[in-house]
């Protein structure tokens, strides 16, 4: 049968209400960007604060909120390239995703959490959404938190690219029924070098708001970090001013519990002191 005029005008009708999108990601990316950060914002001796609402995400995790109140077995993927591998971390366990899962051992009375870390060290967002079949959806997870946009900034790709590969991998998760939660790159120096850094974030702004899953603002946080004065560049990265460190690699996992936490409608545990030592 022949598509009707409505079905044709579909494509061009998703197209345009993303780049429509994509002026409300920049609006809120330049919020992010270059809102201020003062010593008020978070609790006072805490290396790892960050003002509330930069953690209190507004996007649903419904599959991980019933995980929850059932009290059974939450799965969380981490996908990801070296910062989620664990570049610059001392062992397996100082890593983000190692963390998480310590955090996670005894958080929730009854809810047996399994942190299963998918970061490959150098991987761009493509090579990401070709192994989801392989190594995130048949490891069944309820939570997929995708780390992505560091190594194309870092090699100079066109944002657009990245926008179209992650709004089809959210697309596939989503249709699996995951939670997809997807996490920004990096405050560091190596990328401050690259201008298109702003362009990656606002596509990923725009990419969340369009797909109506939570963005986590790594960048934002980092930058917090070190502009309070909360943690110097020397020990929130590694020494090709880049990568993150034991520290910051377990300040990161707590907020990333602390939004979970909030998201599924649990009263987020307060983020306290880093137990881990830089290595």
């Amino acid at each position: 049968m022949p598509r009707s005029s409505a079905t044709k005008r579909e494509p061009r009708l998703r197209r345009g209400a993303f780049a429509a999108l994509m002026v409300v990601g920049i609006a809120a990316g330049s919020a992010i960007l270059f809102a201020p950060t003062g010593h008020g914002a978070s609790a006072a001796g805490d290396r790892c604060g960050v003002p509330e609402d930069m953690v209190a995400l507004d996007r649903p995790l419904p599959h991980v909120a019933a995980r929850i109140a059932a009290g059974s077995t939450l799965t969380i993927v981490t996908l990801g390239s070296s910062s989620t591998s664990g570049t610059g971390a001392s062992r397996p366990g100082n890593t983000y995703p190692g963390r998480l899962a310590a955090l996670y051992a005894d958080r929730i009375p009854g809810l047996k959490v399994r942190v299963v870390n998918r970061g490959v060290a150098g991987e761009e967002a493509p090579s990401m959404a070709a192994r989801l079949d392989r190594d995130v959806l048949a490891e069944k997870p309820d939570l997929v938190i995708w780390q992505v946009g560091t190594n194309g900034v870092l090699r100079g790709d066109d944002a657009t690219g990245l926008g179209e590969v992650v709004r089809a991998g959210i697309a596939k998760l989503k249709a699996a029924g995951v939670d997809v939660m997807i996490m920004n790159p990096q405050y560091a120096p190596a990328m401050l070098q690259h201008k298109r850094y702003r362009n990656t974030l606002h596509v990923l702004d725009a990419i969340a708001y369009a797909e109506d899953v939570p963005l986590f603002p790594r960048f934002a946080i980092m930058r917090h970090w070190a502009e309070d004065g909360r943690m110097s560049l020397n020990v929130m990265l590694t020494k090709d001013r880049l990568h993150m460190t034991d520290v910051s690699y377990d300040c990161l996992a707590r907020q990333v519990a602390a939004s979970i936490d909030g998201l599924a409608g649990h009263q987020p545990v307060e983020a306290g002191e880093a137990g881990a030592t830089e290595g």
